[in-house]
Formats: C-alpha cells, structure tokens, sequence
C-alpha cells in the first residue's frame, strides 16, 4: 500500500548565489499536519534513490519547476537540502518572495510504502521523496530553510503586462543564515528586478482563430491564453466580447458536516484488526438488608465483551493523464474536496442509522410534526428514559438532540400565542435558541444538532441521546494514486476505517410517528 503525503515548515531568508537550502524532514517525533493528517516521520524513513533528479516545485505544482536538488544531508534531527534555482523569472520571483517572507515554507512530497497509525497519529517508517518545494505556509514548526541566496550583481529583466515603465526594488541586506547545512551562510542581497517597456501585441481576431486558442487555453497552453487576454481588450475588436470562465467553482452538493458523529462521543480506533471488543458489565452485586446472623447477600459480578466491526469507507475516481496534466490545478483540488465530503457523508449516515436502530421508541406517538406541548413532552419521556438506561455511566443523562431538516423547520415555527419559543430576538423567556443561520442550538435545554440525512418527520426523526453511550471510533483518512500506462489514466483512492459502537442501546431514545 501507497500513500501521498505533504507538509509543509517554516524557512528564513538569505541571498548570494541562487540557493535554497534548509531541513525538509524532521524526526525526533516532531507531529506535523500533513495533507493525510498528523505524521511522524522515523529516522531513516526517507529514501532518496536519486538527490539529482529531485525537483524543487511552487506550491506542489509540477508544471512550476524552479530548481534542483545539490544535495542531502540526514542527520539525528532530520534531512537538510540544498536547491540551485533556474535562472528563469519564476526562480527569481520565488527567490524575492522567500527573502521577503512571503513563501516561508520548504514542503516535500512523499510516496508511503509503511506507516502505522497509532492514537491517531501515523507513524512512518518508509516513504520515497518524489519533490520538493518552496510553499507559503509550514506544518513541521523545526523544519526551515537556512539559505537563500541569488547572485548579488543579478539584474533580472521581466516582461510584465503593463503601461510602458520602468521598476526598480531597492537591495535590502537580510539576516546572516544560520549554518545548519553544508551550504556556507552569507550576506544576503535581493536582486533589484527591473521590468522592460512593454507594447500591446497586435493580434488577428477571427472566429476560427478565437475557436481555437480558446480550446489550447483550456488545455493548459499558455501562449493561447495570452493570446485570449489580448482578444479580451475589445477597443479594436468591434463586435467580439468572449465569455470568460471564473476561477470560483459552485457545488452545492458537497459538504462536510457530520452532526450525528458530532452528538456522540469519539474514541481512538485500535491500530489493528478488523474488530475489537469491550468489556461490558453484565450482571451487578448486590447489597440487602440481612437480619443478624444471616448471610451475605451473595450476587456474583458478571461481564461481557462487545464486539465492535470495522468497517472501511472508500471511494476512488478514474481520469485521464490528459485530464490531470492539461487541465486546472483546481480540478484536483475540488476533487479531494468532494471525496472527503462524500466520505463526511457515509460515515456519518452509518452512525445517524445505528442511533435510530438501537433508540427506544416513545410510547407516546405524534400524527405529524409535534406541537411545542408534544415535543416538550418527547423531551420530558426521552430525558427521563434515557437517564434510567445509562444510570451507571459516569454521566447519566441525556444531553444532545439530533433532529431531520424537517423538524428543524418545524421547531423554528413553534410558537406562543404568536411569540416565537426558540427564534425569539428577545430571547429572555424563550424555551431555547434555534436560528435558521445555524445548524447547532439549544432545545429545552438540549444541545441541537441539525442532521440532513432525514428530511421528514418519521421515526428517528428527533433522537435524545446521552453521548456516552454511543462512540465513534476512526482512523487517519488516507489518499492512494495508481497510475496505468497502458490505459493511460490515473486513480484517486479515498478511504479510511471506522466503528460505532452501541454501548448502550437505550441511550438513545426516538419519536414515533403514528
């Protein structure tokens, strides 16, 4: 099994000779936030089959290469590199950038060949270094470039899409490097970038030719997208305004939320084994009043293990090498979006049914959505059964309510003699607190979670719950990449493991509709 993973750590700046060079992988059991959650990397889980050919990147971008790896050094803290940056205007742009501060980050790119989680950290101990690169934000707090340096008598020339002008940026000395690599510390200077006059390219408009280069553009071609900026400028292209596509994606479908997950408690999933088991009391001593000289009250203590199924979640999508390659970077970003909000979605639909399968149904049934009196008296009967099945939990009572988007409206409508009960704006003597901006509030003294699984007012509709008799049990979500050659195309695996485990069934306690 493989795994992508990405951090990120802080660097400082320094400028002399077109250099990188800073730790990119601590160890020590520093946890770092990575794109697959908290990681610790272990000495000598690094492997580097070739320090030549490993590229520094912008932002994990592959079609944005500033420089190349010179070399690595590992040690008992962690791996410390050295980059030569290109000579091109992006490797100058990111130089500037990392003396100012703005990308304070080295990030590295890692293909997991073993890690094992543990309390919800992953522990790696091997992993292939597939990139580099200079990034904005860091996760590894240790991890920093040391140096930064570009030629101090450099004077890069830079063709910018404006009025015809001259600009210069001063050199500023930065602070000494501080010599944690084999690269040597210098004085660092910002080279001053100075912009050519630029000229408004005169260009052919047709049809046939805007049909085209808006086709390249889409595919990635950059001198069709500048050739689509200059078509844009319309003061001598009567009649031809083209439609432009925006960088914002809409998608109202995709969303992470997990209310039902988030009204019970959570647990560590074990590191092992598709099932664990708890121990339960079964069978509880007794104590009575015994007339002297009589024997004990004698009841042995007897317990159980519940088992607890595993259970794993997973998606996958398969495209095209053309699709990922050619097209937007936000295509992959939106993508791991909506895997990780249609994971959000399964796992908590597993946990929304396991509550409406192990609640106890209310005696008492309602014909439709309940009046304020019918649902102060659900709360009042399931308040009450819930506190006499979880007597012996450290905290016995019920304290969260999950409901349906339909009874969410419903409740938002109660009322007194016309007065709002829980959307007062006075809310002094309201029975709670709903707003209609929220999917969180108060319900006679309940928590409120709102629940889009359910959209009506059937069974299970409103669940009292004591949040410790229901828990959820979850592992670290992990990312896998297969690519085929021979068909051409790449798969995006999504999944993790996860367990709901009923400690106590009637815990929970349901609305039953007639």
């Amino acid at each position: 099994m493989k795994e992508m993973l990405t951090f990120s750590a802080e660097l400082t700046a320094d400028a002399s000779e077109r250099t990188i060079s800073g730790k990119i992988v601590p160890f020590n059991g520093e946890v770092g936030n990575t794109s697959a959650g908290a990681v610790v990397f272990e000495r000598g889980a690094i492997n580097i089959a070739d320090s030549s050919k490993v590229k520094l990147l912008l932002e994990h971008d592959p079609k944005q290469p500033i420089g190349r790896a010179q070399f690595f050094n590992e040690t008992e803290d962690g791996i410390f590199a050295s980059f030569k940056i290109s000579k091109s205007s992006r490797g100058t742009d990111a130089l500037i950038e990392a003396s100012e501060e703005l990308r304070t980050g080295l990030s590295v790119g890692v293909m997991v060949n073993a890690a094992k989680p543990k309390n919800g950290v992953l522990y790696v101990s091997s992993a292939d270094l597939l990139e580099v690169s200079l990034v904005q934000a860091a996760a590894f707090k240790s991890a920093a470039v040391t140096d930064i340096a570009a030629s101090e008598d450099e004077a890069v020339e830079e063709t910018l899409p404006t009025e015809s002008e001259t600009a210069t940026v001063e050199t500023t000395p930065a602070v000494e490097a501080t010599p944690t690599v084999e690269a040597a510390a210098v004085e660092a200077a910002r080279p001053a970038v100075t912009a050519m006059a630029y000229t408004k390219p005169r260009i052919e408009v047709t049809a046939a030719k805007y049909a085209e280069n808006t086709i390249r553009a889409a595919l990635g071609d950059d001198a069709a997208r500048q050739w689509i900026a200059a078509a844009a400028d319309t003061s001598d292209n009567a009649g031809l305004v083209p439609t432009r596509q925006l960088s914002e994606i809409i998608n109202p479908l995709g969303t992470t939320i997990r209310p039902s997950i988030d009204a019970i408690s959570r647990g560590v999933l074990p590191d092992a084994g598709m099932t664990f088991e708890i121990p339960k009391i079964t069978q509880m001593p007794t104590v009575a009043i015994e007339p002297e000289g009589d024997a004990f009250s004698d009841t042995d203590q007897n317990s159980s293990f519940l088992s607890v199924t595993v259970q794993k979640y997973a998606g996958q999508q398969t495209f095209s090498v053309e699709l990922l390659d050619r097209t937007s970077p936000a295509f992959f970003d939106e993508l791991v979006r909506n895997m990780a909000a249609a994971y959000a979605k399964a796992t908590n639909s597993a946990v929304n049914a396991a509550l409406i399968s192990g609640a106890t149904a209310d005696a008492t049934t309602t014909v439709t959505y309940p009046t304020a009196a019918e649902l102060l008296g659900i709360v009042a009967r399931g308040s009450a059964s819930v506190y006499g099945a979880t007597a012996g939990l450290p905290n016995p009572f019920a304290r969260n309510m999950v409901v349906s988007t339909g009874q969410w409206s419903n409740i938002m409508s109660l009322n007194d003699s016309g007065r709002p009960i829980y959307t007062a704006s006075q809310p002094m003597n309201a029975g709670g607190a709903v707003a209609p901006t929220s999917l969180t509030g108060n319900v006679a003294g309940l928590n409120l979670y709102v629940d889009p699984t359910n959209g009506g007012d059937g069974d299970g509709t409103i669940l009292i719950v004591n949040p410790d008799a229901y828990t959820w049990y979850e592992s670290p979500t992990y990312r896998l990449r297969a690519e085929s050659t021979a068909a051409g195309q790449v798969t995006i695996g999504y999944y993790g493991f996860g367990a709901i485990a009923t400690k106590v069934a009637a815990g929970a306690f349901k609305n039953n509709k007639a």
